[in-house]
């Protein structure tokens, strides 16, 4: 083609559907002729499924007796249809009149729920007379199919002839490279030629299908039986590459195509199709079969990546490219998202000098060309030598193609295949190239809104969970979060570590029912709440129970599953509390893993009087604890309990000096159909344990000196010198004295001695702080107490503890 000429020349589609037809009615009939006619819906006339209905064995059927494009479920298609019925293959069948139903006609159909977009535009023409069958086209198109598009598929449809499958019973013959296969029987009658490929001679061969599986490679017999079994089959064509071990040498590689044929009264459902060497067979580069592999590729393509592996792998191999760019317009930027090569040193000098990230981007500036390309929406071919900018020429030296990605009304990004040697464009290039061009546009708009949306499930997902997990006393902790790979869904699962007073520390992990935002929302006021109970001392199982009160008066559908283990890192023990939820998972120093058969209470939000009982633990140092949620450890091809003996066994032979490693390698192969959060803490015990004692205060005349007496006593047993001591007994006086006089109940003075700092608490019953006085008139009778704390201690403060509070104060010990 001459410098910059398009690939659509000046011809329109209907005179290009008419040559490329013309040509292919003038070839010798081949068995796939009909679908390579059906393929040119497809190009011309913007068609995502094509398919030709015919009478079947059974005259009040219309069945599927070819097709291309997309799998026809997407559509909500079905094999054979009623003569008599309502639907528009049957009345264009009866009528011999065509339907042309736009998107506002499909609206108002009885099974418009089944309709996959609201462009969604559906063609049925009648084959000739009435009475002699229909062809079906489906697309996007928001007016329904155009003049043009109408056109073209009635070129199509005169086009189509759809003989009888040749079939023993029928002719009595087979030719060379066909076969038939009653499919409840699995015998076959095949021809010479494919006996030939097999090596199977025909005194020898016993007309079973499994003799010929035999000679297959056992790797591509699971493919081979999900062709050649009924319960795997639907009405339509297929095709299927496989290989045959040869007496010597490598396999052989074999091309089978085939149509499942529906069976009548007292006939069998049937298979036939051809066998051929593939290494025969015309090169993928002309086969516009490509376009289908590249259109049921992206139909499952969720992300930008997915769209550009698809377009990868549909275009260089096939077109022996020796380099191809993918990139999305972002406003009047270009943003390259996959390259294929992906070495730098393999793209333009000025390409690398703009790129600064992983998603570099394109020179746009540089390339006036490509901007113009992307205007006119056009795809177009410059062959080797053409005159273009270095940031376009050294891209394809030999040759380049732009493809503009058009998706709808506007222009979704850009495509760029390159060769090194001087390349000629055939014609069946140039059409693959156009029909990938329109089938990435669109597959690419839906990704790009699909990763933007899984972004910000993602950030939603991250800002409920802890950003970073605390520094322990005595342990660590580390945790890990997996979101569910099924959709955008946002997950219910969290983790939590909460220190504790007295060196205690909180593992928590559960599971909010559901995967949506209204889940997420509450997986993060559970956290909290948990959090806030945790942090207000309750033992474990009033924690959880004061959790399960709180979802209740929520009034929420949603329940939620929990684990909750309380540690003393000082004195290695735990209790663990389970709401429904998985059981925890203990590695001990030896390697042994324990699955920790905790009672457990049902789940929250359920019953409002349930039960939480406690579970004891013991720990040794170098004791691992595993907590997970069921993703990681239920799915639907494994067993819950053969999920937890896994993970059980996988935690034994995992080294547990590096804990990050122990989770990742935990994750390996994790189902992903479900969110999956990890929380494992290895104890390992205080280096110095600390010295603690506690004295009840009792409400009498002495309370005071009493609890002087037990202080001095207790401090000079640990051999603190006679300062720190008078001005620790200071400190409790003011203390006890204030919780006596402003509070009732019960009160307690706490003593303990860490890593050379001393620590002065007294706990009551109120939940009302103390508060420091601003100013101080000579003549006040109280409030001097709390600013002589503060002037003596190292730092002082109050927390809540078991809805009361605790005011502590810290010394530093003289040495």
């Amino acid at each position: 083609m001459s410098e910059g000429a398009a690939i659509s020349g000046t011809r329109t589609a209907p005179e290009r559907a008419e040559a490329a037809l013309a040509s292919l009615m003038a070839s010798p009939a081949t068995p796939d002729r009909l679908r390579r006619v059906l393929e040119q819906a497809l190009v011309f006339a913007g068609a995502s499924f094509a398919g030709v209905y015919t009478p079947g064995h059974d005259a009040t059927q219309l069945c599927l007796a070819e097709s291309a494009g997309l799998p026809r479920t997407l559509y909500g298609l079905r094999d054979c249809y009623p003569v008599a019925g309502a639907s528009p293959v049957a009345e264009a069948h009866r009528t011999g009149r065509p339907r042309w139903l736009g998107p506002a006609e499909l609206a108002a159909a009885p099974d418009s729920r089944r309709t996959p977009s609201p462009d969604f535009s559906v063609a049925v023409l009648p084959l000739g007379p009435a009475g002699g069958g229909c062809l079906l086209a489906v697309g996007e198109h928001p007016g329904g199919f155009g003049t043009d598009d109408r056109t073209s598929l009635e070129l199509i449809a005169r086009a189509v002839a759809v003989p009888a499958p040749v079939v023993a019973g029928d002719t009595g013959e087979l030719p060379e490279d066909a076969f038939s296969l009653t499919m409840d029987t699995g015998r076959v009658e095949v021809g010479e030629a494919i006996l030939r490929l097999f090596g199977v001679d025909r005194e020898s061969f016993d007309g079973r299908v499994e003799t010929l599986l035999g000679r297959a490679v056992p790797e591509d017999v699971p493919a081979l039986m999900s062709v050649v079994e009924a319960d795997h089959m639907s009405i339509g064509d297929r095709e299927l590459e496989f290989r045959i071990l040869q007496p010597a040498g490598p396999p052989r590689w074999l091309r089978l195509r085939g149509r499942l044929l529906p069976g009548g009264e007292g006939r069998s459902a049937r298979l036939v199709g051809t066998v051929a060497d593939a290494s025969s067979l015309r090169s993928d580069v002309t086969d516009v079969a490509r376009v289908q592999r590249l259109a049921a590729a992206l139909a499952t393509a969720g992300t930008v990546k997915d769209v550009g592996q698809a377009v990868v792998a549909a275009l260089r191999k096939p077109l022996r490219a020796d380099r191809i760019a993918l990139a999305e317009l972002e406003n009047d930027r270009l943003v390259v998202t996959v390259l294929d090569p992906p070495e730098p040193e393999a793209w333009p000098e000025v390409w690398r000098s703009e790129w600064r990230t992983e998603w570099p981007d394109a020179p746009v500036r540089a390339m006036p060309t490509l901007a113009a390309a992307l205007r006119e929406g056009r795809a177009r071919i410059w062959p080797a030598g053409s005159a273009l900018e270095p940031a376009l020429a050294e891209v394809g030296p030999g040759g380049l193609a732009v493809l503009p990605l058009p998706a709808g009304s506007r222009m979704a990004g850009a495509c760029l295949v390159g060769w090194d040697r001087p390349h000629d464009f055939a014609p069946d290039e140039r059409a693959l190239l156009t029909a990938c061009a329109g089938l990435t546009g669109q597959a690419l708009l839906r990704a790009h809104a699909f990763d933007a949306e899984h972004e910000l499930v993602g950030m939603l997902q991250r800002t409920l969970l802890p950003r970073r997990l605390p520094r322990l006393p005595g342990a660590v902790a580390v945790a890990r979060y997996l979101p569910t790979t099924a959709g955008l869904e946002v997950g219910g699962d969290w983790y939590d570590v909460i220190p504790l007073a007295d060196n205690h520390v909180a593992l928590v992990i559960g599971d909010v029912q559901g995967h949506n935002a209204g889940a997420a929302t509450l997986m993060g006021q559970m956290r909290t709440a948990l959090r806030a109970y945790a942090a207000e001392g309750h033992a474990p199982d009033v924690v959880v129970a004061h959790a399960n009160r709180l979802l209740l008066d929520m009034e929420t559908d949603l329940f939620a599953t929990c684990a909750y283990v309380d540690v003393d890192v000082e004195q290695g023990t735990a209790w663990c509390v389970r709401a429904g939820h998985v059981q925890p998972v203990l590695r001990h120093p030896d390697g042994t893993a324990e699955i920790v058969r905790a009672e457990g209470g049902p789940p929250l939000g359920v019953l409002a009087q349930g039960e939480f009982p406690m579970t004891p633990l013991r720990l040794q140092p170098g004791t691992v604890i595993a907590l997970t949620t069921d993703g990681l450890v239920e799915s639907p091809d494994t067993d819950l309990d053969d999920g937890m003996d896994r993970l059980a066994r996988a935690l034994s032979a995992a080294d547990p000096a590096h804990l990050g490693q122990v989770a990742d390698a935990l994750l390996t192969g994790a189902h992903r159909g479900d969110d999956v959060a990890l929380l494992l803490m290895r104890y390992d015990g205080l280096a110095v344990r600390p010295r603690r004692e506690s004295w009840t205060v009792w409400r009498v005349p002495e309370a005071v000196r009493h609890a002087r007496r037990f202080t001095r006593r207790t401090l000079r047993a640990w051999g603190l010198s006679r300062d720190t001591i008078d001005v620790a007994l200071l400190v409790v006086s003011e203390l006890v004295t204030n919780a006596l006089v402003h509070t009732g109940g019960q009160v307690r003075l706490d003593l303990s001695l860490v890593n050379h700092r001393l620590r002065l608490a007294v706990a009551d019953s109120s939940p009302r702080s103390p508060v420091k006085p601003t100013s101080i008139g000579w003549e006040a009778t109280g409030g001097r107490g709390i600013l002589l704390v503060e002037a003596v201690s190292a730092a002082w403060g109050t927390v809540p503890v078991s809805g009361g509070k605790q005011v502590w104060a810290d010394l530093v010990p003289d040495p």
